[in-house]
């Protein structure tokens, strides 16, 4: 029987920790159990084993007469690469024998997905957990990947004399003792918050155990009357949200004419090993409602959330939504779920076996180190995150330029034990929320008590918090519901700046409002249906905030928090926590 509800029995732990540290957090049981599942279906589906093996020869008779004829003329390829693998896209790849090298990878690549997928009788959760393992075992052994069946590589290593080679270890060198010990990525010292980022003024307001509120200096003679609250993720530092002057999202909110909050979260240590989801609402959310209604007396607030942070404002405006006396005038959610039945690849990564393994993992410190889940991410996009940096560090020699964004990704946090196992299993595994059973400070949630109008902002390319999941909030509560689909991935879809140095020209996205329980069931009948727009969304967002917010006030002076007899300038202490 278990010690708790978020860990191991202390007679199982060694031997968790030794398996957890081996596999790098992924559990092999996990793994063994999906393999397993396909094994024994595929082993008893002679139709199947035999679609394979017509279709491994006709690859093998069209991939032979491909090689054949490239010599000599050009040749229309036998497959073409997934519209987001780019690795053979360059010139060099064009030209034998690396073409047929790269054709040859390609289709088998495609017959181990075939191999993996449509077996009858494989549970789907396990069919996608082998067909992602298989991939990734795939991926390691691409042409692109070694210096003797990579063109480009070759061509730099005769042109420089293999010192790129050279400097390339030495960039892997650097990058292993980050790792061994725990620093800072290079480059990443030019970027530290108050510093590099989150430069927009402000003080700390409010500070109790687990966060710090941030009010930002108005820059307009007059304000809306609502403030807007910011609460982004526990997973990552509030940051992304004010990355450079030009870039951040906060300046913007504030360039607009709006009084803005920003909760910046502690960076949890063992102690906090107990901290739960409840905890995280109360003395995240609840008291920062509070602290806020208390400066900006007699004013309803305007609460943005981000990522996970917008799924725990969903779960606090269900619990207000109750309160005739609701503090909120709206509720915007940026790449935030409310449904976790579909939550895309990092769901490859969730089920019992797995949350089981990571508890085993957090016994240990009490917590759940962000590398150890920044792992997961990189996995998910792994051709972009992990071998393209592998080829272009590594094997060209090149350093990638240090930016803000990188330096953001870098500065991982930490999770508690309980609130991570909590989450997961409540949130991700059983989806407790959308169903109606899900119970945050003793009450039973439900998302339909939400009723204040609502802005929901989701990515086209997001592999956290996929858009047609986010899309399912409108299914869930009662409120009118305008949503933004943004051009990007789950960061830099919502960093999507309408001017500054990461400003996208071909940034773009789908814009549509419904009454209450109006929009089309279908995503795909929303997105025909929703307007195109060109540009960032940024200011779609800041008009709607304008059109629901009441009337226009004197601007709000700032008064800090205290330390040591002096005012807290923003970013705030708990940000530089490492």
């Amino acid at each position: 029987m278990r010690s708790n509800e978020y860990g191991p029995d202390p007679l199982d732990l060694p031997l968790k920790l030794w398996l957890a540290r081996l596999a790098h957090g992924i559990s092999p049981s996990a793994l063994s159990l999906a393999y397993a599942d396909w094994l024994a279906h595929f082993m008893a589906s002679p139709s199947h084993q035999s679609a394979l093996a017509g279709s491994a020869l006709r690859k093998s008779v069209a991939w032979q007469n491909y090689a054949q004829r490239v010599w000599g003329a050009d040749c229309s390829p036998c497959v073409a690469p997934a519209g987001n693998d780019k690795r053979f896209d360059p010139a060099p790849w064009s030209k034998p024998p690396f073409n047929i090298m790269a054709q040859g990878f390609l289709l088998q690549q495609q017959w181990w997905q075939e191999a993996m997928t449509g077996v009858s009788g494989v549970s789907r959760h396990h069919e996608d957990v082998a067909a992602f393992a298989t991939r990734q075992w795939l991926d390691i052994w691409s042409p692109s990947n070694f210096v003797a069946t990579n063109p480009q590589v070759l061509a730099e290593t005769m042109r420089r004399g293999g010192a790129n080679l050279v400097e390339g270890a030495a960039n892997w060198a650097s990058d292993a003792v980050t790792v061994m010990t725990d620093g800072p990525a290079r480059g990443a010292q030019a970027f530290v918050p108050g510093k590099g980022t989150a430069l927009t003024p402000g003080k700390v307001v409010f500070r109790n155990s687990l966060i710090e509120l941030i009010q930002y200096e108005p820059a307009t003679p007059t304000v809306f009357a609502e403030p807007v609250l910011v609460i982004p993720s526990w997973i990552m530092k509030f940051y992304i949200l004010d990355l450079t002057p030009g870039d951040s999202l906060v300046e913007y909110l504030v360039s607009q004419g709006h009084t803005v909050f920003m909760v910046s979260w502690r960076n949890p240590v063992s102690a906090d090993r107990d901290l739960g989801m409840d905890d995280y609402l109360q003395l995240g959310v609840m008291d920062a409602i509070d602290a806020v209604r208390r400066m900006v007396p007699r004013m309803r607030v305007h609460a943005m959330g981000y990522c996970l942070g917008g799924t725990l404002l969903a779960i606090a405006a269900a619990l207000l939504g109750a309160d005739k006396a609701n503090p909120l005038a709206s509720v915007t959610l940026l790449a935030a779920q409310t449904d976790f039945h579909e939550p895309g690849e990092l769901g490859l990564f969730i089920d019992e076996s797995q949350i089981a393994f990571l508890e085993g993992l957090m016994a240990e410190h009490g917590y759940l180190d962000g590398r150890q889940m920044a792992g997961a991410f990189q996995l998910i996009n792994s051709k972009d995150l992990v071998w393209s940096k592998l080829v272009h560090e590594y094997l060209m020699g090149a350093q990638s330029p240090m930016t803000a964004m990188r330096a953001w990704n870098a500065d991982a946090t930490r999770l508690p034990a309980r609130m991570h196992s909590q989450y997961l299993r409540s949130l991700f595994l059983h989806n407790d929320l959308a169903e109606g059973r899900y119970k945050a400070l003793g009450q039973t949630v439900r998302l339909d008590a939400i009723d204040v109008p609502m802005f929901v902002a989701a990515t086209q390319r997001d592999h956290v918090a996929p858009w047609k999941s986010v899309y399912k909030v409108h299914g869930l509560v009662h409120s009118p519901v305008t949503m933004a689909l943004a051009s990007g991935g789950h960061n830099m879809g919502i960093v999507s700046p309408p001017s500054g140095p990461m400003a996208d020209a071909a940034a773009g996205y789908y814009l549509s409002s419904h009454a209450a329980m109006k929009a089309p069931a279908d995503p795909d009948e929303w997105r025909r249906g929703a307007q195109p727009e060109h540009g960032s969304w940024w200011p779609a967002w800041t008009q709607w905030l304008a059109q629901h917010s009441t009337r226009r006030v004197k601007a709000r002076a700032v008064t800090s928090v205290v330390q040591d007899g002096l005012p807290v300038p923003a970013p705030g202490s708990y940000v530089l926590q490492k």
